[in-house]
């Protein structure tokens, strides 16, 4: 089998590699290794998309410390996730597996435990490695303090209505924005991890992302509060009328059109929302160039590999939505980024990666055998010139929570075409050649030249899904 036919076999046929989600995983140190392994940092950003980002060609957001691990390690141009929202992004982030295989998202109690005794801090923990976790963990999970050798799982105060919903943690008596809190439990660790055992440690940090319940929506540090005070930010693309218009009634009548009218419906909302949104990105920012400081003073920069990610794309007024969850680029597609200091070989890569190729990456990185149940494939190689994902030709993109306000939706995301359909209304489906049109702004799905391509991916789209779905596990 070369390298091609492995891929999407392994895409395809999910349900042969999930039997072996309830049998015990082999995966040890790779003890012959000649280098010691590596110590390993996984950030996860709330609601950060792609292009927010200064390597991106965002010419307004000041991002010098995620610049800087774009410079020196690989960027990934086209990072997606998998499902655009939260909870079931950080699942598959979690796990190695999509929606449609471990089944969580909001409103379905707790992920089972199947799932997550094949989750990368079981098998990191369980491997030798020292762990730990903090911030937005978003994953409901009654023993996840049992996960990491240290972890303080916190997230918004959705009980204040105000910034005490970003400002109610302390450190030594002084409340602090809980982007200065992550950054500093993350120097905590690292100060006193133990010598002579690598470390992975997670940082979940709860920037980006909107707090929703207040009337001002974003909140951010003092030391970034000056940051584009004076830089008037360019109306969204797609913001005239008819793109709304074009939008079938319950994406226009829901929450993506609702939080819209909370942040983006007047000019003075949407200057405030999207500079508040990038002073909050520029805070975290700030808490990655003191850790890489710390990490140079006691040594460890050399050996520590720094992967930088978000949890789901973000629509900043296009379209008139705000919000996540709908099929577009806006709200699939995020940054990626992995730089390991032992291959000093910068490159951007074009090929498609997403969320669930973290757990392989943090596994093949720490020289530890891959779980077979796992969906994704290892980016561990890119930083050597190899490209382990150059021949993944498409991805099952998928939102299946049932709410009345978001309409749960699936499609089929390959380099140039991107098809979706709404679960409740397959009737309504959309096609892009994203080569031609990557503002996904015609839509072919209903012109007789385009026919045979729909019908294709159409049956892809099924495939895929048939496949999934046998292999879903209920046993807790």
């Amino acid at each position: 089998m070369n390298r091609k036919q492995s891929i999407m076999h392994k895409t395809l046929l999910y349900p042969f590699v999930i039997g072996c989600l309830l049998i015990p995983c082999c995966f040890g140190f790779a003890y012959g290794q000649s280098t010691p392994q590596p110590n390993i940092i996984f950030i996860l950003t709330d609601d950060q998309r792609w292009d927010a980002l200064g390597f991106a060609g965002n010419q307004v957001i000041q991002t010098p410390e995620m610049d800087q691990l774009a410079r020196q390690g690989v960027y990934f141009r086209n990072a997606f996730v998998t499902t655009p929202i939260c909870a079931a992004s950080r699942a598959s982030i979690l796990t190695g597996l999509q929606e449609r295989t471990h089944g969580y998202t909001f409103g379905q109690g707790p992920i089972d435990t199947a799932y997550m005794n094949v989750s990368y801090p079981v098998l990191m923990k369980g491997s030798g490695y020292y762990t730990g976790f903090f911030g937005k963990f978003g994953v409901e999970y009654h023993e996840k303090e049992a996960l990491f050798d240290e972890s303080e799982f916190y997230e918004r105060n959705n009980q204040y209505q105000d910034k005490r919903g970003y400002f109610y943690k302390t450190i030594r008596g002084d409340t602090v924005h809980l982007t200065r809190y992550t950054g500093q439990k993350a120097l905590d660790f690292i100060s006193h991890a133990p010598a002579g055992q690598p470390f992975c440690l997670s940082l979940s940090f709860n920037a980006p992302h909107a707090h929703d319940p207040a009337e001002e929506q974003y909140f951010w540090q003092a030391e970034v509060d000056s940051l584009y005070r004076d830089q008037p930010i360019a109306a969204p693309p797609l913001a005239e009328d008819r793109y709304f218009e074009a939008q079938p009634d319950y994406v226009k009548q829901g929450f993506n059109r609702t939080r819209w009218y909370w942040r983006f419906d007047t000019p003075e909302k949407y200057q405030h929302s999207v500079k508040g949104y990038y002073r909050m990105i520029s805070g975290i920012d700030l808490e990655i160039g003191k850790i890489r400081k710390l990490l140079e003073e006691k040594g460890l920069a050399q050996n520590t590999v720094i992967i930088l990610m978000g949890d789901n794309g973000y629509f900043l007024g296009e379209r008139q939505l705000a919000g996540k969850w709908l099929m577009y680029e806006n709200s699939l597609r995020v940054p990626l980024i992995l730089y390991d200091p032992r291959h000093p070989n910068p490159r951007t890569v074009e090929d498609l990666v997403l969320n669930i190729d973290i757990p392989p990456t943090l596994f093949a990185l720490a020289g530890l055998a891959l779980p077979d149940a796992w969906q994704g494939i290892s980016l561990a190689d890119y930083p050597t010139g190899k490209d382990p994902a150059k021949e993944r030709e498409f991805f099952l993109c998928e939102h299946l929570w049932n709410h009345e306000q978001i309409p749960p939706s699936e499609g089929i995301r390959s380099k140039q075409w991107k098809y979706f359909r709404y679960r409740h209304d397959q009737a309504h489906e959309e096609l892009y050649d994203l080569e031609k049109d990557p503002g996904e702004v015609h839509n072919l799905a209903h012109e007789p030249a385009f026919r045979t391509v729909l019908k294709t991916l159409r049956l892809q789209c099924d495939q895929t899904i048939k496949a999934l779905s046998p292999s879903r596990q209920t046993k807790k």
